[in-house]
This record gives structure tokens, sequence and C-alpha cells, in this order.
């Protein structure tokens, strides 16, 4: 007990007598202003001289009390103390502000104005030389702030602090929001007194400001880590930048979400999908879905706005690649996980066929499938090794709509590759080895 005392009449030293000054208080807290120190007090200003008999001064008014040590009894306002023709420095005492603040709320759409009616004044003060110091009144607002976790919007608390003023500015709100100004707290704590708040609601009602996150959902082939002889596939469902691949079926279906935040007023969408600098599509839908199946650069763009608010827009990029086809040259179907089919590399083909025949001219294998390969059997039993000879007939997205893939192209127009009807058209054949090894 005798040292929970001790510390209680230590503390009281310390919030009073302070170094370098030659006054003690009681029922202060300090505030260092620059090179300035002032003194709040929760009730009647109390200072005595630590120094004995001193002549008292009022920097604004002169001298208040000659020869006096004891305490007294002073108004706001900055003193000094004199003693045998000695001045000692300065120093400013004020009472601590009464809560007398009414607060409005001014919802808008990239800000929320908060307005302060009462005395939002600070501590102004005259120093001995004429000069004017002020020292401003402390807030803290506490609000809940809509935040996108990555997959929702959901409420986080959140603070914002400065100085007090009757115009205060904070971000644009998206719900009813509870807002709370604690003010001069850190001050009133200290000084043991009740901290004062004012609070004020933002209603459904008066929201204008829209907030909304963009992102994608394409449809996944495979998933991540797994071997495929698909080039640049998409594994992830979430393409929040861009695409490099296409379905097997000739296009790459997107949807696309705006994630609007909740609003008491209507929403007016537009999407707009760009290929290069070219508009090719526009929706109106909170969310949409497009088939890509064209290899390109694509910008898709979607604003969003309410009747009071400017649109507001965001945009994705989608990349669709050029069709790919190559074939190897071997396979090795010994069971050890590596190059076990015999498979073609691709990439953005709508359609395909290839025939595997043996030596003989008889058929083994047949499929329509790119992503499926022959595994070295022929009904069940190991083929035997050596070479095996391949025909292979595709087409890319990329190709013309009335190219036709399955005619014979001619040797001089392959060569040339400038004609546009051979462009995404794969006729292919050759020789693909198939070795085992030994004991295989």
């Amino acid at each position: 007990m005798r040292r929970i005392i001790t510390i209680i009449l230590l503390t009281l030293v310390v919030a009073c007598t302070y170094a370098q000054m030659n006054i003690e208080c009681v029922g202060a807290t300090q505030v260092v202003n620059g090179e300035d120190t002032l003194f709040i007090f929760k009730g009647d200003i109390h200072v005595r001289s630590k120094i004995g008999a001193v002549n008292w001064h009022s920097i604004d008014r002169g001298t208040v009390e000659t020869g006096i040590a004891e305490q007294l009894n002073l108004d706001e306002g900055g003193y000094y103390l004199e003693q045998g023709g000695v001045n000692y420095e300065p120093f400013y005492v004020f009472k601590c502000p009464i809560a007398d603040l009414k607060m409005t709320t001014e919802p808008g759409c990239d800000n929320t104005i908060v307005r302060l009616t009462g005395n939002t004044s600070g501590f102004t003060y005259t120093r001995p030389d004429g000069t004017t110091g002020t020292r401003a009144r402390t807030y803290s607002l506490d609000y809940t702030q809509l935040k996108w976790n990555g997959e929702v919007w959901e409420n986080e608390d959140t603070t914002k602090t400065g100085y007090l003023s009757h115009t205060i500015s904070m971000p644009a709100l998206y719900g009813p929001t509870p807002i709370t100004i604690w003010y001069d707290k850190e001050i009133r704590q200290k000084l043991d007194l009740d901290t004062v708040c004012v609070t004020d609601t933002l209603v459904a009602d008066s929201l204008i400001a829209i907030a909304f996150q963009l992102e994608s959902l394409a449809t996944t082939r495979g998933t991540k880590g797994e071997k495929s002889n698909e080039m640049n596939r998409p594994t992830d469902q979430k393409i929040i930048t861009a695409t490099t691949s296409e379905d097997y079926s000739g296009a790459l279906e997107v949807a696309f979400y705006s994630n609007p935040t909740p609003s008491a007023h209507p929403i007016y969408f537009k999407w707009s999908i760009f290929k290069a600098a070219e508009l090719i599509a526009t929706r109106n839908d909170m969310d949409i879905r497009y088939a890509f199946s064209e290899p390109g650069s694509y910008r898709v763009v979607c604003s969003v706005n309410s009747y009071e608010c400017k649109p507001d827009s965001q945009e994705m990029k989608v990349n669709i690649s050029e069709s790919y086809l190559r074939v190897p040259n071997v396979f090795t179907p010994d069971g050890n996980g590596q190059n076990d089919e015999f498979r073609v590399s691709y990439r953005s083909l709508k359609e395909f066929h290839i025939w595997v025949y043996n030596r003989w001219g008889k058929l083994v294998y047949e499929s329509r499938d790119p992503a499926k390969g022959w595994d070295g059997t022929i009904n069940g039993r190991k083929a035997a090794e050596g070479a095996y000879f391949y025909v292979i007939r595709a087409m890319g997205t990329d190709a013309r709509k009335d190219a036709d893939y399955r005619s014979k192209i001619s040797y001089n127009k392959k060569k040339k590759m400038q004609d546009e009807s051979i462009i995404g058209i794969y006729q292919m054949s050759g020789d693909i080895n198939l070795l085992r090894g030994k004991n295989k």
C-alpha cells in the first residue's frame, strides 16, 4: 500500500513539476508545442513557485503579484517569473475544453465531410516577444469502412486522427456507418477526466458513393502442377490480369464480376470489350460472360456509376495466343513417368485428328483429342519398338472461318506461308520412334 501511495505521489510530481521549469502544479498535464510549454488544467489553475518569493508576470497584462511564493490562482494565458532582476522562461496555462460540439455528416462520391459546430479553437497564446503561438486540439475519428478482402466486401474498423477543426474530410463511405469523434482524448485521459465524443450515423438513403472490385473466372482444365501437353492452359479460375490460352472447344469463356459495394441508389454498369483499339462488344449487366474465340490482345473495361457520381472504371487484360502444334519424333513408354506417351504440344486448337500406322500400314491409334496420347500399346499389348507413321490434320482458332483443314494444301502454298487461307491449318505427317530400352 505504501508503495502504491508513493507511486501516486511521484506521478503527481511528474505531472506538475518539469525539468528546467520553476513552477509546480496539481491537476495539470504538460503539452509541448515547439519550444513552448503548455499546462492544461482540469479545474482552477493553481501554480506555485519552486524558487521562493518571486514576481509573477502576465505576458499580456504585466505584473500580477509581487514577492509571492505561495500558490496562486491564475487566469488562462502566458506567464513568466522574475526574481532579483532575472526573468525565467515563460509558461502557458489553459483549462481543458468542455464538451460542446455537435456533428453532421455529408456523404460524397469521393469523400465524406464531417462538420462540427461549437468551439474547435486551439490553445492560442502570446509570447514575450509579441509573436503568437497556437496549439490545435486533437481528434480521433472512429468508423467502419468496407474493404475488399479478395473475395467479398467486409467491415473493417478504422481510426482517423488529426487536429480538430470545423470541417474534417474522410474517405467515401458505402453503407450505413456510425461515426464517432473523440476530441482532446489524450489530454483528458492524462487528467483522469471522462473522455467526450460526438456521434452521427451516415444513413442508407443518403449514400451516393460506390466502389467495386473487378475479377474474372475462367473454365479450368486440370489443376496446378499437373503435367499437360497443352501450352499455357488456365489452371486457376481467377485470372485477374490476363490469360494466355483458350479452351479446346475453340473459345476461352470468361465470366467477369463487378462486385459493387451495397448501395441504396440504382447502379448502372457498362462493359466495353476492345480488341486492340476496336470496340467489339458492350454489355450493361452487373456481371457478364464472354467467349474469346480469336487470338489477340483484349481489354475488358467496366464502368460503374449512379445518378450522382461520375463513372468509375476498372479494366482487365486478356491475351489470347495464336495456335501452335508441335510433334515429337520419339517416345519411351517404359513406365518411368517421363515421355511415356506419344503426345503433341499444342495451343488454341479447335479441330484435331491424328492417325498412327505401323510399318505395314495398319492403323494402331486414332484420336480427336490433342490432350490425349498413344501409350504404345495395341489392343492392350505392348507395341513393338521401331518407327511408326503418323498423320495429323488440325485447325487453330486463328484460322479463317471458311478454312478447310481437311483439303490438301500444296507444297508451294505451305512454303510461301503468305496465303491467309492456310493460317491456323495444320497438315502434318512423319515418323514417330517407339523406344523401350532394355528389359522393358
